[in-house]
């Protein structure tokens, strides 16, 4: 009972404004605290773990950041603007394909935080309604492609799921590239009917017009490329990129376009120190709770009572994707990645979903659940930027949700979408349904480490009784057997109990296990 209102106690104060790091601070250690035989310490033992702080993974996140916010701060928008409207602009619709890709490229280096919508959708509203396309529409366009590049290379949000889920991160780009390709597809299909259907005006395609503000743009217009080519190939790995990424925007933006002076350099810093600090605090308190959840063995709770009405792995992942609909319209990305993975990571495996695959379905979802209503982040950011109440802001998305559904459909039920490489579909040979998920006293151990384990002094050979004498010599078969447990006698192969293992070895005995002894 007391916990029960402590909880509601955390979460009517979190209702009121509190920080969402003090929320799951207080939650880790409270939780922590009714833990029998637990040190409260617990609750920060993998804040300095090799999951966590000492993670080589963690530096990619304020350096993407900081790129991100200086092409924010810069002309880049203008110049993406130009670039798009050139080459995409003779297309029915072509003003609307033109927001897509500018938002998508964009919202790469921004993560989703509603930056695109400021930056890019300020310039482009006003230009659709002044080419006679539907407000309701235009609304709806700005408003989706604030959330639309998640999926691609640098997105920060992919490389915290890799660090939280445990997965390679450029095999998780790769996994989600064909899915968000996907997705600008259809939602172009769309806005090419639209424009074709209200007859908006085109702009005559000009090769030597493209040629120039191509070349005008030239070094922000290839950033993606050589990063995409560079993750790909294995010539640049993700921290590599990162570094390459935030000391090329700077050159560029100081020295080539000079958007950016020296002196605006510090404030930018600053507001990247703000934001990523955020996302650091918020991330590390909510390691505290997810160490507590696998503690108590929440996963394998959650396991038992979904298998009464869940028997499949599609039926699982149908449910997988209500669930992650409801997360992502009532929490940030970078909040719900940090809570929410650890929880279906290990349900996942026991179904046999690829870690690839789920790592997409997961990204896509909560990238559909920015624009999902009432509670849409990006919902409220549009609403005030361009002053519309959200009654309006509501209809505006909705064929946008619809047609991104679809993409989640069949991202969803057509898994080589995003296990296209052998890279990617091999990361889940066995059948995962039979897996048991994972002790939480074996929680942070790693292979190495499980392999290295000495037996008790209260084991017997039965316990011991699926290794093999390479993963126990050095032990004699003394300090093996226990009173329950001795050697058969009548055995012909039986040793004695003083031979030691690298006795054993010597005989050519090293694959048998100690069910063959």
């Amino acid at each position: 009972m007391t916990s029960l209102l402590f909880i509601l106690l955390v979460l009517a104060v979190a209702l009121c404004g509190a920080p969402l790091y003090a929320v799951f601070g207080a939650l880790s250690l409270w939780l922590f605290w009714t833990l029998p035989d637990t040190p409260l310490s617990g609750a920060a033992n993998d804040m300095f773990s090799e999951k966590f702080a000492d993670s080589p993974l963690l530096v990619t996140i304020p350096l993407f950041t900081f790129a991100g916010v200086l092409l924010a701060a810069s002309g880049a928008p203008d110049r993406l603007v130009r670039v798009s409207r050139a080459l995409f602009g003779w297309a029915h619709g072509g003003l609307a394909i033109v927001c897509l890709v500018a938002s998508t490229i964009f919202t790469t280096f921004t993560g989703g935080s509603g930056i695109t919508i400021v930056a890019i959708g300020a310039l482009l509203f006003p230009a659709l309604i002044q080419e006679k396309y539907h407000e309701r529409f235009s609304l709806g366009l700005v408003t989706t492609g604030g959330s639309l590049g998640v999926l691609f290379p640098p997105s920060v949000p992919v490389i915290l799921y890799g660090v939280v889920g445990g997965v390679d991160i450029e095999g998780l780009f790769m996994a989600a590239l064909l899915p968000g390709l996907l997705m600008i597809v259809v939602l172009a299909i769309y806005s090419s009917v639209v424009g074709a259907r209200t007859q908006v005006a085109r702009t005559p395609f000009s090769p030597r017009e493209a040629a120039a503000v191509l070349w005008w743009a030239k070094w922000e217009a290839a950033l993606p490329v050589v990063l995409i080519a560079g993750l790909m190939s294995g010539m640049l790995r993700i921290h590599e990129a990162a570094a390459f990424t935030a000391l090329y925007v700077l050159v560029i933006e100081l020295f080539v376009y000079k958007d950016i002076s020296l002196r605006d350099v510090p404030r930018i810093a600053v507001d990247c120190v703000v934001l990523v600090g955020a996302i650091l605090i918020i991330l590390a308190t909510a390691v505290g709770l997810t160490a507590y959840l696998i503690q108590a063995n929440v996963p394998q709770t959650i396991l038992e009572s979904m298998q009464t009405f869940i028997g499949s792995k599609w039926t699982f992942l149908l449910v997988l994707n209500v669930f992650l609909l409801l997360v992502g319209m009532t929490m940030d990305i970078f909040s719900a990645i940090v809570v929410v993975v650890p929880l279906i990571v290990p349900i996942a495996q026991h179904f046999g979903v690829n870690p690839y695959h789920l790592g997409a379905i997961f990204l896509l979802n909560l990238e559909i659940g920015y624009l999902t209503p009432p509670f849409g982040l990006n919902l409220f950011i549009s609403g005030f930027r361009f002053k519309r109440p959200l009654t309006q802001v509501y209809p505006a998305v909705l064929p946008f949700i619809l047609l991104l559904l679809v993409t989640l459909g069949i991202t969803t039920y057509v898994p080589q979408l995003s296990t296209w490489s052998s890279r990617l579909s091999g990361a889940l040979d066995l059948d995962a349904s039979t897996l048991p998920l994972p002790d939480a006293d074996l929680r942070a151990s790693t292979t190495d480490e499980l392999t290295a384990d000495e037996p008790t002094d209260s084991e017997t050979l039965d316990d011991l009784s699926g290794e093999t004498l390479d993963d126990l010599s050095g032990e004699t078969l003394e300090d093996l057997l226990d009173a329950e447990g001795d050697a058969p006698e009548d055995s012909p192969n039986a040793p004695s109990a003083d031979e030691t293992l690298e006795d054993l070895l010597g005989q050519g005995r090293a694959g048998e296990t100690l069910d063959d002894l």
